[in-house]
């Protein structure tokens, strides 16, 4: 009966409003990592919104300078119950994309949250703050109830990821020891469709970097110079060509994975397709093996010349800045070298690669027959009676090997978002039928913790 008061309390949260007035006062803080936003509000973000809910349930907070010197504080929140109990870390990233306000479509606003039927707009709506929201929401329904949880609780929130989650890794190197943990537990990143939870071990990696042609100090006229001087923009499309196919299918030998298995391509079998062009990416993939078994260039952006205002002129420089996502089974050491050596040998040497400022992610995967994952996953078929997607990772990138290689943890991560959300774009939203389920799964997920968890710590 009081497992069951739990759940109601937990989903009337939602249901009664709860968390749209709660998720209100974290949009509202623009707590913004790239170019739009103020150091201020990154740190204000931890000392003003999050530690005062931890604090209310018991929680000690402390909020560390980053110790890098470009890099976001971390707020470190611990709540130790007994020693001998499991120690369940979460993570969650409180910073957000620029809002792009401009790009919003009329009636929205990047920094206030609306309500349209079962969408919640706002920027960090989907990535990340209603997701951290809800698990940490989940654990205060127990504590107000019963007054305990039956387990220990670390909660790492860090103030960097849209940039690469600088620091973090230095940060977890020196306080592995406050950090130690038996199992990871986080929520970022979409569920595979938006009516069933999904489960993932781990993240494709990031890495981007610009390709520039610069062959001479300002531009020329193109009638006075067309057929006498280079076209930097024609040399970089023709170098783009020469790494991707017209289909977007990799041509450096180097960055096609060895990892796409006989097991891994089992175990993405019998998931939905997502949404999808079908004449786009690896020609012989399921778009499931393109997605979450492979890697992907894209180009994030391209400039040239003035598109607003074009000028009868021959460019002196074009610049792309592109992206690889990659599996494990890529080496993430030789993407750029191999780069390189791709370009030289055809013909291309005289394109600039420069690495972004933005720090890597490396790419992780964790075994889905771990013990903790079994648990987790049981758990949510119990709660939901749904049984979830089980991915080998997610398509996008996140900070797991600071979990994975640093601290030696398995990571399980459960999605409190869709596909569709908009994230990194104008528009961002989350659904309230996710967050309703997802905070039952969340407190349920706790709750058999708290009475079944000493157990896998034998396993």
């Amino acid at each position: 009966m009081l497992r069951q008061e739990i759940l109601e309390s937990a989903r009337g949260y939602v249901a009664q409003g709860g968390l749209f007035d709660d998720l209100s006062k974290l949009i509202a803080r623009p707590s913004v990592s790239q170019s739009e936003g103020r150091p201020e509000t990154l740190r204000a973000y931890l000392e003003d919104d999050i530690a005062p809910i931890l604090n209310g349930i018991g929680f000690v907070c402390e909020i560390f300078e980053n110790p890098l010197p470009q890099g976001a504080p971390i707020l470190v929140a611990r709540r130790i119950e007994d020693a001998s109990h499991p120690t369940v870390l979460i993570y969650g990233h409180g910073d957000v994309c620029n809002g792009e306000a401009q790009r919003w479509r009329e009636g929205l606003e990047p920094f206030k949250l609306a309500s349209e039927g079962d969408r919640l707009y706002g920027r960090g709506t989907a990535d990340n703050k209603i997701q951290h929201l809800i698990n940490i929401k989940a654990l205060e329904k127990i504590v107000q109830t019963r007054g305990h949880l039956g387990f220990n609780v670390k909660i790492v929130i860090e103030m960097g990821e849209e940039t690469g989650s600088l620091g973090l890794r230095e940060f977890f190197e020196t306080n592995k020891a406050l950090l130690s943990a038996d199992v990871l537990i986080a929520s970022d990143g979409p569920r595979l469709e938006a009516r069933t939870p999904t489960m993932f071990m781990g993240s494709r990696g990031g890495l981007s970097f610009d390709l520039v042609v610069r062959l001479r100090d300002g531009d020329h006229h193109s009638g006075n110079f067309g057929g006498l001087l280079a076209d930097p923009v024609i040399i970089l499309s023709h170098a783009i060509a020469a790494i991707v196919d017209r289909r977007g299918s990799l041509l450096i030998p180097e960055w096609r994975p060895n990892s796409l298995t006989p097991d891994i391509q089992a175990a993405l079998a019998d998931l939905p397709e997502r949404r999808h062009d079908r004449d786009w990416g690896e020609k012989d993939l399921t778009p499931s093996e393109r997605v979450f078994g492979w890697n992907a260039m894209t180009v994030l952006a391209i400039s040239a010349g003035n598109i607003a205002a074009p000028q009868n002129a021959i460019s002196a420089e074009a610049r792309a800045t592109c992206q690889l996502r990659f599996v494990v089974g890529t080496d993430m050491d030789d993407i750029l070298p191999s780069l390189r050596r791709h370009l030289d040998a055809a013909g291309f040497g005289m394109v600039d690669i420069r690495p972004s400022p933005t720090q890597a992610f490396p790419a992780t995967r964790f075994s889905p027959d771990h013990p903790w994952v079994r648990f987790v996953q049981q758990s949510i078929v119990r709660s939901t009676g749904k049984q979830p997607h089980l991915l080998p990772n997610l398509a996008g990138s996140l900070p797991n090997d600071v979990f994975t290689d640093i601290l030696g943890v398995p990571t399980i991560w459960i999605p409190h978002s869709h596909a569709e959300c908009g994230q990194h774009g104008p528009n961002e939203h989350a659904l309230l039928s996710i967050a309703e389920e997802g905070i039952r799964l969340m407190t349920a997920l706790f709750l058999d913790i708290g009475e079944q968890g000493k157990s896998l710590l034998d396993r």
